[in-house]
């Protein structure tokens, strides 16, 4: 059973993200690839199957940091399998990242501002656009893109958005 001091804890954390106005962020994950996709995200989301033209929407609480990728040439039975590009331990719901290559949107949510961007530290898998409700378009199209992160130490390309924006990943854009 859980100590008063740390329920004391957690409700005080929980007082302070309702008084900034701090709420979950809906990711609206579509693919307009010409092929199902299998989109993935931690620590948030887990993974599903996107068939062309489908949508997946995906609820992300206060104070997550995370990443959402695609997932390409699956093959599942129950909720074990493997992944040509991305794959994570062989799981449909991810709790790893995926393997390289991965294209990845990767988000901070919270506070007055969010933080998003296009990664491709861990190569290039997917298409990608990735927006919020209140912020610029990312996209990128193939490997080596403008609007993404190309090593390590690149720090230019981080953008921010209003706290309580909603999100946009659009594979194949």
């Amino acid at each position: 059973m859980a100590s008063r001091a740390a329920i004391s804890s957690v409700l005080i954390v929980l007082a302070a993200f309702a008084a900034t106005g701090v709420r979950a962020a809906t990711f609206t994950i579509t693919n307009n690839c010409g092929y199902t996709i299998w989109p993935a995200g931690i620590p948030v989301g887990g993974g599903v199957q996107l068939d062309q033209g489908q949508t997946w929407t995906v609820d992300v609480p206060a104070g997550t940091s995370g990443r959402f990728w695609g997932r390409t040439g699956c093959s599942f039975n129950g909720g074990s399998g493997h992944c040509d590009s991305a794959d994570c331990a062989g799981q449909l719901s991810c709790t790893v990242s995926g393997q390289t290559p991965a294209t990845l949107a990767e988000y901070t949510i919270g506070g007055a501002q969010d933080f998003y961007d296009i990664s491709l530290v861990d190569g290039f898998n997917q298409p990608m656009d990735f927006s919020c409700s209140t912020g610029v378009n990312l996209h990128c199209g193939g490997p080596g893109c403008p609007d993404a992160y190309l090593f390590p130490t690149d720090d230019t390309k981080t953008h921010a958005c209003s706290g309580n924006s909603n999100y946009q990943v659009t594979f194949c854009a």
